[in-house]
């Protein structure tokens, strides 16, 4: 199949919806399927996002996006995120009158409300619309598929993560006073978060807790300042990347989760899939993946969450993590999306081909 992903995340952008679709684009290349990405990377005019700086909103996206959509003739269509570029790909598709299907990966009304003064029902009544032409909502846990269908939704499906269980490995874990501790010097036992510092994270509800050891952050993001001046006894290392991020999850003694936002959580797996148990409010997401698992807490109370983490086995949580398998989540997003029907294709593109001739300006016979 030929797929057209158009997203506004993307490199060298460094959050879950990327390590994401970046991982299941591998997996279904080795099955077979062509890729198209439309990217805010892709030479467009772009301006900042207010308040976060890190992600470039596509602007005059809709001509160029049309061009190569024709140019690629794909069989689906599939908009990952709702901004600039997912906004210009959607009226794109009902302007041609192509399927297409979306993503949910935020919570886009809380993650709005979290950043610009605006209610709750003002970021729903826009999801609903953004979404309600497309074919299926892709969500990545049966209670975020509740919610959303409790806020009027009728289009939603399930469609799980994986893990790289080969990078994520408890073999990585590098013990206290041992050559290449990411903790170096720090009191043990070490907790443990990772991801973008900002306010949709709710990082201070991690940064307050009075927990025993040393709390550490590894990332970057636009609190990431403020946060240090705040609590200076936290630990911040910055952004970790590959084996250095892999080996600072097997290290931890427990990884603690406070965002209330995240419609999954990528790196509830990763911290997982090194053995690290999980701390977690009982937010979508946590509450889909750690009850029952005996690879972490979660609960109202996150400091006691923590403290309880401490005493789970790191063997079963490994073997719990192991049960996510990219290869099944991409499957997941191939059976989810909504391509054109085979009978309607050739018809299609031949319409397409038609206007695209009909647009092109007369040859002047008489020059030359």
């Amino acid at each position: 199949m030929r797929i057209m992903l158009i997203t506004d995340a993307w490199e060298p952008q460094v959050n879950g919806v990327v390590r994401t679709m970046k991982r299941v684009i591998q997996e279904c290349e080795e099955m077979g399927h062509e890729w198209e990405v439309v990217s805010p990377a892709d030479g467009f005019t772009t301006v900042p996002l207010p308040t976060y700086s890190e992600i470039k909103l596509a602007l005059f996206a809709r001509r160029q996006i049309s061009d190569r959509f024709e140019a690629f003739q794909p069989d689906a269509v599939h908009i990952a995120t709702e901004g600039t570029l997912g906004l210009a790909g959607r009226a794109m598709c009902l302007k041609e009158k192509h399927p297409f299907s979306t993503s949910y990966h935020t919570r886009f009304p809380e993650y709005v409300s979290a950043r610009i003064p605006v209610p709750v029902s003002w970021g729903y009544s826009f999801v609903r619309w953004f979404h309600k032409y497309s074919g299926k909502v892709m969500v990545a846990t049966p209670s975020m598929r509740q919610e959303l269908e409790d806020h009027g939704f009728n289009n939603v499906v399930s469609w799980t993560r994986g893990v790289d269980v080969d990078l994520f490995h408890p073999s990585r874990r590098i013990e206290e006073g041992q050559p290449g501790d990411p903790f170096e010097g720090m009191a043990r036992p070490i907790f443990l978060n990772v991801g973008r510092v900002a306010v949709e994270k709710n990082i201070e509800a991690f940064a307050e807790l009075d927990l025993p050891g040393t709390k550490v952050i590894v990332g970057e993001g636009p609190q990431l300042q403020e946060l240090k001046k705040r609590y200076p006894e936290v630990k911040f290392l910055g952004a970790k990347f590959n084996e250095e991020l892999a080996t600072c999850f097997a290290s931890a003694d427990v990884f603690c989760f406070p965002s209330l936002t995240d419609t999954f959580g990528l790196v509830i797996l990763e911290a997982m899939a090194t053995g690290t148990p999980v701390a977690a409010f009982n937010a979508p997401g946590p509450r889909d993946i750690i009850p029952g698992s005996q690879a972490g807490v979660i609960g109202d109370d996150l400091k006691q969450a923590c403290l309880d983490c401490l005493k789970l086995s790191r063997e079963t949580t490994r073997t719990y993590a192991e049960g996510y398998s990219w290869r099944a989540c991409a499957e997941a997003f191939i059976e989810n999306l909504d391509p054109l029907p085979v009978p309607e294709r050739k018809r299609f593109w031949q319409k397409i081909r038609l206007r695209r001739r009909k647009k092109k300006p007369p040859t002047d016979l008489m020059s030359g």
